[in-house]
C-alpha cells in the first residue's frame, strides 16, 4: 500500500511563501514521476509541477518562476516551494506519484492553501 503524506499548507498573505512536503511510503517501485496538482475554486484539477527520476521538471505556465519542485530521495520526500503567492493560487494542493505511463497512480489527501489579505 502506497501512502502519500502531505504537510505545509495553510493561510498566507499575497506575496508570501509556503513550502509543501510530501512523504511517500510503501512499495514505490517504478513510481518514477512525482508531482503536485491543485484544484482552484470553480476549476478542475490541474498540473502544477512534476519531476521525474532524472531530475527533469515541468511547470504550469501560471507558476513558472515562482514555484519550485524538488526531492530528497533519502527521505522519499518531494517538496513544493511556493513564492510570491497570489490570491489565484488559492486551492487544494495534491501530491501525486505515478509510473511513467500512469497505470499506477497515487494521490495524497490534499492540503488547503489559502492566499488572502
Amino acid at each position: 500500500q502506497v501512502q502519500l503524506v502531505e504537510s505545509g499548507g495553510g493561510l498566507v498573505q499575497p506575496g508570501g511563501s509556503l513550502r509543501l512536503s510530501c512523504v511517500v511510503s510503501g512499495s514505490i517501485f517504478r513510481l518514477n514521476v512525482m508531482g503536485w496538482y491543485r484544484q482552484c475554486p470553480g476549476k478542475e484539477r490541474e498540473l502544477v509541477a512534476t519531476m521525474i527520476t532524472t531530475g527533469s521538471t515541468n511547470y504550469a505556465d501560471s507558476v513558472k518562476g515562482r514555484f519550485t519542485i524538488s526531492r530528497d530521495s533519502a527521505k522519499n520526500t518531494v517538496y513544493l516551494q511556493m513564492n510570491s503567492l497570489k490570491p489565484e493560487d488559492t486551492a487544494v494542493y495534491y501530491c501525486n506519484a505515478r509510473t511513467s505511463g500512469g497505470f499506477y497512480n497515487y494521490w495524497g489527501q490534499g492540503t488547503q492553501v489559502t492566499v488572502s489579505s
